[in-house]
This record gives C-alpha cells, sequence and structure tokens, in this order.
C-alpha cells in the first residue's frame, strides 16, 4: 500500500462539507493532514463541477464517490453523468434502500446492481457495494453478502467491503479481502473497539483490535486500489480522528515511493 492510495471518506466530515466555501476549507484542512485523495459521500449541494474544482485546487483526487442505492438502482444514467462531471470513475452502493428480509429480496437487488454495474461498465466506470452488518444475516446457508456477490457478474459488481462492519457481523474482515481477489478496487478502513460500556464502537485506524498488517496484505494481493479512511462517528474533531489514522497508516503500514 503507497500513501498516495489512502483516501479520506468525507463522510466522516460531512458536516463541514454543507456548502461550497465550508467544502473547500474542509478540503484544505484533508490534505494538510496528507491525504491525497478524497471519496466525496455526505457533501452539501454543491455542483459536481465545483466539487470537482476546488478538490483538484487542493491535489486531492477523487477517487470514488458514494451515490443513492435507489438512484443507482432505477437512474444508473444519472450515476454515470455524476461521475464523469467529478472525474472518477468508481462508486459504490452504500446501503441497502429496500428491505433485505429474505432471499427473494437479496435477489432483486442483485440483479438490480448486476444490470446497473453493467450500464456503469459499458461507460468505463466501476460500480462497487459497500456492506455493513445488515448483509451477514444468512439466507439458505449463505450470508446476504455472499448471495449478492456470487450473484451479481464480477466485471459489473466489484466490491468495497468495509472492515468495521464486517466484524460487527461477524466476519472476518481479512477473509472478506481474499474472497474479493480481483474484485476489491476499494476498501473502507474503520478500527473496531469496546467501549467501556462495553460495545462496539468505531475508532481511528490503530485505537482498536483490527489486524491492520493481515487485512493490509490480503487487501494487496487482492488488487486493492484505494484504502479509503472513514469514522461514521468521531469522539471529538473529526479531522482529529482522520489524522490519527493517517498517522497510523502512514507509520505503520505504507510504503512511499522512492524520491
Amino acid at each position: 500500500m503507497l500513501i498516495s492510495q489512502v483516501a479520506a471518506q468525507l463522510f466522516t466530515v460531512r458536516e463541514f462539507c454543507k456548502t461550497a466555501e465550508t467544502f473547500a476549507e474542509s478540503m484544505r484542512k484533508v490534505r494538510a493532514i496528507g491525504y491525497q485523495a478524497v471519496q466525496i459521500s455526505g457533501v452539501g449541494p454543491i455542483p459536481p463541477a465545483e466539487i470537482r474544482r476546488i478538490c483538484a485546487d487542493h491535489g486531492l483526487t477523487i477517487c470514488a464517490t458514494h451515490e443513492p442505492g435507489k438512484l443507482i438502482c432505477d437512474e444508473p444514467q444519472a450515476v454515470i453523468d455524476r461521475l464523469a462531471a467529478l472525474g472518477t470513475r468508481y462508486t459504490a452502493y452504500p446501503f441497502p434502500h429496500l428491505p433485505l428480509t429474505c432471499l427473494d429480496e437479496v435477489k432483486a437487488l442483485a440483479e438490480n446492481l448486476d444490470r446497473s454495474g453493467a450500464a456503469l461498465r459499458q461507460a468505463g466506470q466501476v460500480l462497487c457495494y459497500h456492506n455493513h452488518h445488515h448483509e451477514f444475516r444468512r439466507f439458505a446457508g449463505k450470508t446476504a453478502l455472499q448471495w449478492i456477490y456470487d450473484l451479481a457478474d464480477p466485471h459489473n459488481l466489484q466490491g468495497e467491503p468495509d472492515t468495521y462492519w464486517v466484524q460487527t457481523g461477524g466476519g472476518d474482515p481479512v477473509e472478506w479481502c481474499t474472497r474479493l481477489h480481483g474484485r476489491l478496487p476499494l476498501l473502507h478502513l474503520k478500527d473496531y473497539a469496546i467501549s467501556a460500556e462495553p460495545k462496539p464502537i468505531m475508532a481511528e485506524i490503530g485505537n482498536g483490535n483490527l489486524n491492520w498488517r493481515a487485512i493490509v496484505a490480503a487487501a494487496e494481493t487482492s488488487g486493492c486500489a484505494w484504502y479509503i479512511v472513514e469514522q461514521d462517528t468521531c469522539p471529538g474533531d473529526p479531522f482529529e480522528s482522520l489524522r490519527q489514522s493517517f498517522a497510523y497508516l502512514s507509520t505503520h503500514l505504507a510504503a512511499r515511493p522512492p524520491a
């Protein structure tokens, strides 16, 4: 993993990205931490061209986005147009927009994603799937997440597994990175810790219990292109959480290209 492959998921700082002005200041802070790329998600109603310009002005690559699930399934051309305007080729289905309470519902979602992913592929873009713990409910001997990946053509649906949510669902982040070999362009990094209550909580990379060396090694072997730091909830300033995660990754895990 190169340090240039580490990106910040902007959902982490969504409260500071509601207008073009606050977005620009947030991108300045993200770049000052050391990130060279961002994933667009949770940003206010800012025109894509303006988002792209601001990111470019601060030396940030837009590595991917999250788009609304219903839009992805029902209006893939709108997603294609938005990605083109932002200058990126990756997006991910972020959260089930319909219930996944039985196998038929899981199959229907997989079919929709396969169809939309084919449309994006024809446009030179890539649709990925971002999981939470919901998809670890089992149907007919397999988790919903297994069914989704098994039913969709790998050319049409790639992976964006989330390490925290895999662990919360009872899965193994290392195993999932290995399972998605050749199908893993994006990986969401967030650590899994236990609070005083005790209950699972999200934590900065290195402040929890996940085996990051094994996770990154498996992801590298599977061809991961972008390692995206996300922390939905932070104990304080989310920029400080992004800083701590970047510091851990850059110190312990990320290689730097020779000068």
